[in-house]
């Protein structure tokens, strides 16, 4: 058995109610909704300018571009079918409670209003916040009984509520899935603290599965529970292990079920996983700091694993780690320190699932949605015991002008989330070496049709992430739109190299081609794109829309065919060569050009069109012969020129036999 400090009126400074008359409970109960009235009312006043934030980032794949969620018939679903979850499959994860949810915002907003999807996120923020001060006033109540608890409990429900890595997570729609998750743990642990009587019918796990079904770190909840009984209850592992038993059997049925539910085009996107495992004590530490000074929020960050061991940052997180594990380990041996050590074992817990499962990045700043719980109550309930002694005067001012600071951020924040754009540049400030978010903001400079800035940004971006495919697509697109059609054409075809199957750049280059007359080579890459995703629409969308002018193209080379063949004029043939070449059947372009030549063998647009065809064909050798033929017969064909040093660019970069 272990022993704690007294709970009465001898543990020093703790001793608020002695020789006072006891409220009665409806004057506490009256005190209390007040606090929490007080407390909420805050929090709304900071994210009042939240609203109408647009969507972002996961958004696109998961709510806007989502047809599933269209229709409430389809919820049974979400259940059942894995892809109902996101559009692209590489990020299709089983969340099916998430997704119901986003069913009903739209429902309830008529379509796609952001208005509808942040008032379900904040109204459950509010409810989180509220169960977050009950649960701190209990516990602060089991480590040492007094009146002040529960303005402790409301100032530490308050730096959370307030603090603006939290609006991290509020605007951004798609991980509210981290909202309902923290939720179900919260409220789990409340349940099972404040109604005994009923823990043996198992009421706490329902909202632990709620929880369950919405994100993998509410599978930490036995250990957080466990870590309860043991610092507050009768302080036996054995016994604790037992009762955590019904919670840890439900954990598992569900990380079961999350495990098969897992489709295999999932990607979790760490490019090394040591190394990503090996920067997390470093990110701790980043989090840790940004509970205290939350300056450098970034809604994608541009922090690198770490290769090395001996590195200072991994030196760093090693030790705030161990720091971490042995302050918790101290506060453990009295109750009165039970939150301190609580929190901070919170704080670890929570932070294992993602330091655990290699993700693409390294940090995010949604992460430290659920860690900052316990965070929040082990600070809160360490500063209380360090200012008791204090005025009051001056003890209140001084967390007010806190909260307020951290109010004054979140609003900030918000801000930030607004629009793209505004989020995007913020990124480009916050981490400049993040190449997504540079090409993001490119984006955003390409849909204001800023086409030269949003290529300068690419470019830059190309610098940091020289491998990403969605980044060739962006170059393909914004350079075809200069008119740069061979390196658009060239980015697009590096982009299916580097994700053959991705369906995103076969869909995007169909779509250039489309646009370039090109219908043929278009209607291969739409149906391509849909094979590999029958889920986006875009793709079925764009094969719909080219096969009605497919019927009219070939018509007309018909016609043209027709006309060559009764007319033969060099005019004719090459009319017809051009339409081969869009059509794609780049050898009838070719033996069309050569039936010009013989009509006309000075003709240097046949000349050029041979050179075209062969550069589709990939023979940069007769390309390059043809396209010096044009020019010895036109010296100022500028197509020409142009052909030339595609194709000789081109010779030079295959692989030397």
């Amino acid at each position: 058995m272990r022993k704690y400090a007294r709970m009465n009126s001898g543990v020093v400074g703790r001793s608020a109610v002695a020789g006072r008359a006891r409220p009665s409970a409806d004057s506490m109960q009256t005190k209390r909704h007040l606090v929490a009235a007080v407390l909420l009312a805050a929090v709304c006043l900071a994210y009042v300018n939240h609203f109408d934030n647009s969507f972002h980032f996961d958004d696109f794949h998961a709510v806007v571009n989502n047809p599933a969620i269209r229709s409430l018939a389809n919820i049974p679903s979400f259940i059942t079918d894995v892809k109902t979850s996101s559009i692209l499959p590489s990020n299709r994860a089983w969340r099916p409670l998430v997704t119901t949810s986003f069913a009903i915002d739209y429902w309830l907003g008529g379509g796609l209003k952001p208005f509808a999807f942040h008032a379900t996120t904040f109204l459950l923020y509010l409810l989180q916040i509220a169960v977050m001060f009950l649960l701190f006033e209990r516990l602060f109540d089991m480590a040492c009984p007094a009146q002040g608890n529960r303005m402790a409990a409301a100032f530490a429900a308050a730096c959370y509520g307030l603090h603006p890595v939290c609006a991290e997570t509020i605007n951004y729609v798609s991980q509210r899935a981290e909202l309902y998750s923290t939720l179900g743990v919260v409220a789990a642990l409340y349940i099972y603290i404040a109604r005994p009587d009923w823990r043996r019918y198992g009421v706490y796990l329902l909202p632990l599965a709620a929880a369950l079904l919405s994100k993998a770190p509410a599978l930490v909840f036995p250990a957080l529970l466990f870590a309860y009984l043991y610092l507050f209850e009768d302080g036996q592992a054995g016994r604790a292990f037992r009762s955590v038993l019904p919670s840890l059997a439900l954990t598992l049925i569900v990380a079961g079920l999350q495990v098969k539910m897992t489709p295999a085009t999932f990607v979790a996107g760490a490019a090394s996983p040591s190394a990503y495992r090996l920067t997390q004590p470093y990110v701790a530490l980043r989090y840790f700091e940004s509970f205290f000074l939350p300056v450098r929020l970034s809604a994608d960050t541009d922090l690198e694993p770490l290769s090395s061991a001996s590195q200072p940052e991994a030196l760093a997180g090693f030790i705030f780690f161990a720091a971490i594990l042995a302050a918790a380990i101290f506060c453990s041996r009295k109750r009165l320190t039970a939150p301190i050590a609580f929190g901070l074992w919170w704080f670890v817990l929570a932070l294992l699932p993602t330091a655990l499962f290699a993700l693409a990045e390294v940090e995010n700043d949604h992460r430290m949605f659920f860690p900052f719980v316990g965070l929040a109550m082990s600070v809160a309930w360490a500063l209380t015991l360090a200012v008791e002694r204090q005025p009051r005067r001056i003890v209140i001012p001084i967390a007010l002008a806190l909260l307020a600071s951290y109010a004054y951020g979140t609003t900030r924040r918000n801000a930030v989330w607004n629009t793209e754009g505004s989020l995007w540049h913020d990124v480009t400030l916050k981490s400049p070496h993040n190449g997504r978010g540079l090409m993001n903001y490119g984006l955003t400079l390409m849909a204001a049709g800023d086409m030269p800035g949003a290529l300068d940004h690419f470019q830059r971006a190309l610098v940091y992430t020289p491998n990403y495919h969605v980044l060739e697509i962006n170059l393909g697109i914004v350079t075809g739109e200069l008119h740069r059609d061979m390196e658009a054409e060239e980015h697009f075809r590096r982009a299916m190299a580097l994700a053959p199957q991705d369906s995103l750049p076969y869909f995007y280059y169909g779509r250039w081609l489309d646009s370039r007359g090109r219908i043929q080579e278009a209607l291969n890459q739409a149906l391509t794109a849909n094979r590999l995703n029958p889920s986006n629409p875009d793709a079925r969308n764009l094969i719909d829309a080219i096969l009605p002018r497919m019927k009219s193209a070939n018509e007309d080379l018909a016609r043209l065919e027709h006309l060559a063949e009764t007319q033969p004029t060099a005019e004719n043939y090459l009319n017809l060569s051009l339409r081969y070449d869009r059509l794609g059947r780049y050898n009838d372009c070719i033996r069309a050009a050569r039936e010009a030549l013989k009509h006309k063998p000075d003709y240097a647009e046949a000349y050029n069109n041979i050179a075209a065809g062969y550069e589709s064909l990939g023979d940069w050798d007769e390309a390059i012969k043809a396209v010096h033929e044009a020019l010895r017969l036109r010296p100022d064909f500028e197509l020409a020129r142009n052909n030339l040093a595609w194709s000789e660019q081109q010779k030079l970069r295959q692989p030397k036999r």
